[in-house]
């Protein structure tokens, strides 16, 4: 997350951007804040037909449903 010409930077190389894109996320929230990164940008995109696909958005919002008060 350390940067030569920044405070933190905030995109990584292509493998492992989820995990950095979380890492930099994670310093702004709350240590008693419970809280996840879903990360979609990658199968969310169909370069044939350059739309979004929607891939996993249904089974998210599924389990927000089932698990909201």
């Amino acid at each position: 997350m350390k940067s030569g010409v920044a405070d933190m930077v905030n995109t990584g190389g292509r493998p492992g951007g989820a995990v950095t894109a979380a890492l930099f996320l994670k310093q702004f929230v709350d240590e008693k804040v419970q809280w996840m990164h879903i990360d979609l940008a990658g199968p969310v995109w169909n370069d044939k037909k350059r739309a979004a696909t929607g891939f996993g958005i249904s089974t998210l919002v599924e389990w927000v449903l089932k698990n909201s008060s």
